[in-house]
């Protein structure tokens, strides 16, 4: 079994909601990713669990 790590986030990532610094980094079951900031990652993470996502904060 072959996985792949993303890669680390940086200050040029910006949240997908809005142009804040990313901070939670989605992966979601169908393979995609979400990047957000710690703001709509708290107003969406719970639904993201629920859907499977996988989220994983900015070292």
């Amino acid at each position: 079994m072959i996985t792949t790590v993303p890669p680390v986030l940086t200050g040029l990532d910006c949240c997908d909601r809005c142009s804040a610094r990313a901070q939670i980094r989605a992966l979601l079951r169908t393979g995609g990713e979400l990047l957000f900031c710690g703001h709509h990652a708290r107003e969406h993470g719970a639904r993201l669990q629920h859907i499977g996502a996988a989220l994983s904060p900015c070292p």
